[in-house]
């Protein structure tokens, strides 16, 4: 082994020693890209890569700025949206990417996007509408 082979084996041990754990968020941030219309709680989540949910917290706070959950809740709005620019209804749309309930679909869609369900749906039918007619 070279002089510099020996420096860059040193330097990856460095740089790449949490490599375990950066594997272990992203395999659970994949779970719930896959799987985010489905029941996801932390619990689940954590237990996937046998570590503690406290821990999985932490972890995926540190490398996406967001816990699990909020995560979860960003992705399930950005499907929402998709589904709703396609003509989906409010409600099937709200059970479609995992909500249990409309209105905390509602409440935390206008958090998140500003608008309601309805109001954002109805922009977008027009501005499709505006698009197609020019």
């Amino acid at each position: 082994m070279t002089f510099y082979e020996k420096k860059l084996k040193k330097l990856s041990e460095v740089l790449y020693k949490n490599q375990g754990q950066i594997d272990s968020v992203i395999a659970v941030r994949n779970y719930i890209e896959s799987n985010y219309e489905t029941d996801l709680s932390i619990k689940m989540l954590s237990e996937i890569q046998y570590i503690s949910k406290y821990h999985l917290i932490r972890l995926f706070k540190k490398y996406y700025g967001l816990t699990p959950r909020q995560y979860l809740i960003d992705k399930r709005i950005q499907k929402s949206k998709e589904h709703l620019v396609n003509g989906m209804t409010v409600t099937e749309t709200c059970y479609a990417v995992g909500f249990a309930s409309l209105g905390s679909f509602s409440v935390l869609f206008k958090t998140k996007v500003g608008k309601t369900p309805i109001q954002f749906q109805k922009e977008q039918l027009s501005r499709s509408k505006l698009v197609s007619d020019s």
